[in-house]
């Protein structure tokens, strides 16, 4: 019987082997997620008036996000999804921060889920002691 020699190089498949183009994309259209300045935000609760999360907004810095307080149930989570779309939506209409703090004291966004707290939106010194504020809650 014939010996096989078997070689110990490996070829490499050439789908692996070629280049590939680095295209950069950008993502939705978001409010800066810093700032150094005041910031205004609105408190959002469930439907047993458990806060859920706070949307902040500074126009100086063109920035707004959403924070969330610790310990909440995974259904509460889920609750804040759709101000999180709120958000990108806000700011791909090409909305200011605080003009969105507006809208949401309006109506705008609450479901039978969760809703904007009534009254007018609240402001603190900074981003860093609205997450302290949060963090406490």
């Amino acid at each position: 019987m014939p010996s096989l020699k078997v070689s110990r190089e490996q070829r490499i498949n050439p789908r692996f082997a070629e280049d590939l183009p680095f295209n950069e994309v950008s993502g939705p259209p978001r409010y800066n997620r810093s700032t150094s300045g005041p910031v205004q935000y609105v408190s959002i609760a469930n439907a047993s008036g458990v806060a859920i999360g706070y949307i902040w907004a500074n126009d100086k810095d063109e920035a707004a996000g959403w924070l969330t307080p610790p310990g909440l149930r995974p259904d509460d989570v889920n609750a804040g999804a759709p101000w999180l779309r709120k958000l990108r939506d806000a700011k791909a209409r090409d909305l200011a921060p605080t003009a969105l703090l507006a809208e949401l004291l309006q109506g705008a966004g609450d479901d039978e889920r969760s809703h904007v707290v009534a009254g007018s939106p609240s402001e603190v010194a900074s981003l860093e002691a609205l997450r302290d504020l949060v963090a406490k809650s």
